[in-house]
């Protein structure tokens, strides 16, 4: 026992890892970076209409609390002293707009969630104010005007509800992504809680210069978003502030990073070039550029990759994001029902080992990059009489790969040097089947770290790091060593190629599906707008009838 104890000896710290899907709490050995200890809340997602993606936040909160309860335990059992926690770091799912009462600590509206599409016709409103040849606010900063981003959420808010609009007016209302939500509320809320974000999240809101690394005054006037209820910007490693309840009371709340940031620092993407791949609820492809904003030429979204220190430099990032990867997994579960865990998709892709021909554009919430297509919605097609539930498993597993293969396509054009390999993270790296997959239909090898929880691992290699904490050093020599999984690519070029181009002509069948698009409104018309792919898999599939979808004989 007492072995086993000192194995763990020396500082701990811990990261929240704040997803669309789940909360995690996770407690890393500073010195090694092992896990020692975690655990997971799922969260739930709500659709109060078609288009529309929402969260209760003070659900989020207690998540965060209840898994930060259950990890403590865990370590205690594991005769683990709790006091060597020397910091907890924040990840957090980015975009994602919350706004709630200062006075009160209420939320004033459930988080409107990245993936929410609400926001389509202010997007159209707004595109005709920007100038053809001076769009400021994609060189200010390095985003496309689209739904996906903080300020247009934001300006939904103040437009269609009075709690928020009341709370303005009276000087009460505090806006944040979920790491100024979850640092806010764990240093003290009400109490005196630090209102903050750090310079990866704030880069996702469309109202942060990523130039000057300051909230833009031109900006927050093109959007007509009140700047006094914008948190403080801080860098992402610095002690923001202490906790001032539960198991981890006292402790400095001191890295904060929107979580693809948070995997790019986990998985040690330091040098100009470095990139990885994260496979969450959507798949994002961050490529290090060093100290310089890259602009792309290909659809790739210029972004803040973290500055680790108040005194240290700012890097950037070239990023590729899809909006559904994980998504399209727990659809198959929640809204067809045709597996019953996550898991179980493997298993279901493993039993044909091909698609046959059927190809699954997810496009859920429009194409994100490199289209940007708001008018797209998803498709399955390529379906006969003998399709089954397996092959709709295999293809779902394959959109993810080819939506992959796209960006990344896109990466290489605007970087000029192709990645002679990609490093991937993410809960879907577990599935073996998508990771052979992704190396068959990028035709390079995919390289999957062992410990693959390398979002957390990166918030708290920030907070570890931080002035005033000290725990962790990000120097090269003393990082640790990484043992990888290769998958190296199983089938022949053409052939790659071939699947790939058949996805293309599938994905321009998607697009054009939602041509008025006013879910602002409140209007019942909206109802016109549901996306016409699911329409025509519907006839499909009755038309196929039950027994060939569920694979009964």
């Amino acid at each position: 026992m007492a072995a086993s104890k000192k194995a763990v000896l020396g500082p701990l710290v811990g990261a929240v890892d704040q997803g669309t899907s789940s909360t995690r709490f996770l407690v890393f050995n500073s010195k090694t970076a092992e896990l020692l200890s975690h655990h997971q809340v799922e969260i739930k997602q709500e659709f109060p209409r078609e288009g529309w993606v929402e969260q209760d936040p003070k659900e989020i909160l207690q998540s965060v609390y209840e898994c930060i309860e259950k990890t403590c335990e865990k370590l205690g059992q594991l005769n683990i002293d709790i006091s060597n926690i020397k910091a907890i770091g924040v990840s957090n799912q980015r975009e994602t707009t919350v706004v709630w009462d200062k006075l009160t600590g209420e939320p004033l509206y459930n988080a409107v969630v990245w993936l929410d599409l609400r926001t389509q016709s202010t997007v159209e409103n707004l595109s005709k104010r920007i100038p053809g040849n001076n769009n400021f606010v994609k060189s200010k900063t390095g985003l496309p005007l689209s739904t996906y981003f903080s300020a247009v959420k934001l300006r939904w808010l103040l437009d269609n509800v009075k709690k928020v609009q009341k709370a303005v007016e009276e000087n009460r209302a505090l806006f944040g992504t979920i790491d100024s939500w979850l640092i806010w509320s764990l240093t003290g809320g009400v109490n005196g809680g630090v209102h903050c974000t750090d310079v990866t999240n704030a880069s996702r809101t469309m109202l942060f210069n990523i130039h000057s690394l300051e909230w833009d005054k031109e900006l927050c006037e093109f959007f007509e978003i009140p700047m006094e209820i914008l948190p403080n910007v801080r860098s992402s490693s610095e002690i923001y502030g202490l906790m001032k309840a539960g198991a981890l009371e006292g402790v400095p709340i001191s890295g904060c990073l929107g979580d693809q940031s948070a995997a790019l620092v986990g998985q040690m993407c330091f040098q100009d070039g470095q990139a990885k791949n994260t496979y969450g609820t959507g798949c994002f492809l961050l490529c290090n550029t060093g100290h310089k904003c890259v602009f792309s030429e290909h659809g790739l979204l210029t972004t803040v990759a973290y500055k680790l220190g108040r005194d240290k430099p700012v890097y950037y990032a070239l990023e590729g994001s899809v909006a559904i990867a994980g998504a399209v997994i727990r659809w198959l579960r929640d809204n067809l029902g045709i597996i019953k865990s996550s898991e179980e998709i493997e298993k279901l892709a493993k039993e044909v080992g091909t698609s046959y021909g059927c190809y699954f554009v997810p496009a859920f919430s429009g194409l994100y990059a490199p289209y940007w297509e708001p008018s797209a919605r998803g498709i399955i097609c390529g379906l006969t009489q003998f399709t089954n539930k397996c092959h709709i498993a295999f293809a779902a597993l394959e959109a993810v790969c080819f939506q992959t293969r796209e960006i990344l396509d896109a990466m290489n054009r605007d970087c000029g040097i192709p990645l002679s390999h990609l490093q991937v993270d993410g809960g879907m790296t577990s599935n073996k089947i998508l990771m052979q997959l992704q190396a068959d239909i990028l035709y390079i090898p995919v390289v999957k770290p062992s410990m693959p929880e390398t979002t957390a691992l990166g918030a708290a290699m920030a907070a570890g790091a931080a002035e005033g904490v000290g725990v962790w050093s990000l120097e090269p020599e003393d990082l640790s060593a990484v043992t990888m999984e290769r998958f190296e690519p199983q089938i022949n070029a053409e052939e790659s190629e071939i699947r790939y181009s058949t996805w293309k002509k599938a994905v321009m069948k998607s697009m054009g599906w939602v041509t008025t698009q006013s879910p602002e409104s409140g209007d019942p018309s909206i109802f016109c707008s549901l996306p016409l792919g699911f329409f025509i898999v519907s006839s499909m599939v009755m038309l196929i009838g039950a027994r060939y979808i569920s694979g009964i004989p």
